[in-house]
């Protein structure tokens, strides 16, 4: 099922399959409602699979330009009031997993758990750390504004790590189409900066610290997985390990979702 829902300043595309608990998958980067099929093949026999293009992306629309995290947050709200009456499940990666966990901080109503998989937040590091991961993500943007996309994917992919060998063998790269052009150009411009300038309330996220699970690949590398682990520390939580790097829930789907299966089936109300 596909639907659209109006926000405000905003229409929103979302996708549904599956049956069984409510579970919202956020993806990272330009990731739209299409960027997790793979992860939800997997996970859509246990679980209600409900995904959405972030406003600005492929089938959703913006009436202003840029839109900050709790932006996103209310949105992913919406869908999942539009859909269910109990609180939901919710995976996310990348800037999914900083959207995830403004949704945990202010609509707790709507989720039962977040698993956040390596949020990009400089804000939570140590000083040296903190200052690694701002310049590297101005970076990005200057080398986006002075040579556009290419140069500007080359430095996010090494921020992020991404090994394109370290995937299943039936997944394939994600084909570079004009709808994929367009969303880079929105990523970049406008949800790259919004991550960098993103300061959580961490005492907002200390009184939700039940609902977080912070998360980690197994082979990732450098700054961004490093925030994972301030925010347990943070929380006073256990760390989950996945499979693969930053990128695991795309290029490990099959590995991925058999290790977040298990994690939600030892919540309640994903039993």
């Amino acid at each position: 099922m596909t639907a659209i829902l109006d926000a405000p300043g905003a229409q929103i595309y979302y996708k549904v399959r599956g049956t069984g608990p409510v579970l919202l998958l956020l993806p990272g980067g330009d990731g739209d409602a299409d960027a997790f099929d793979g992860l939800a093949h997997h996970l859509e026999p246990d679980f209600t699979v409900v995904t959405f293009d972030r406003r600005g992306l492929s089938r959703s629309t913006a009436t202003t330009a840029a839109a900050s995290p709790r932006t996103h947050a209310d949105d992913a709200a919406l869908v999942l009031a539009a859909l269910t009456d109990s609180p939901a499940l919710v995976f996310g990666t990348s800037i999914g997993a900083v959207i995830a966990m403004e949704l945990a901080v202010r609509h707790q109503e709507r989720v039962r758990i977040v698993v956040a998989h390596e949020p990009p937040v400089g804000a939570l590091l140590p000083d040296a750390e903190r200052t690694e991961l701002v310049q590297a993500q101005l970076d990005v943007e200057d080398a986006y504004r002075r040579d556009g996309i290419a140069a500007a994917m080359m430095l996010f992919v090494r921020i992020a790590g991404f090994d394109i060998a370290d995937r299943e063998p039936d997944v394939p790269l994600a084909p570079l189409n004009p709808c994929r052009i367009r969303n880079l150009e929105y990523f970049l411009a406008h949800d790259v900066p919004a991550v960098r300038e993103y300061h959580p309330d961490t005492v907002a996220l200390r009184a939700v610290a039940d609902s977080i699970m912070p998360a980690v690949g197994e082979t990732s590398v450098g700054p961004v997985p490093r925030c994972s682990s301030v925010l347990a520390q943070l929380l006073r939580s256990e760390i989950a390990t996945f499979p693969g790097g930053h990128n695991g829930p795309s290029f490990r789907p099959r590995a991925f979702a058999d290790r977040l299966r298990e994690i939600l089936r030892s919540i309640p109300c994903a039993a």
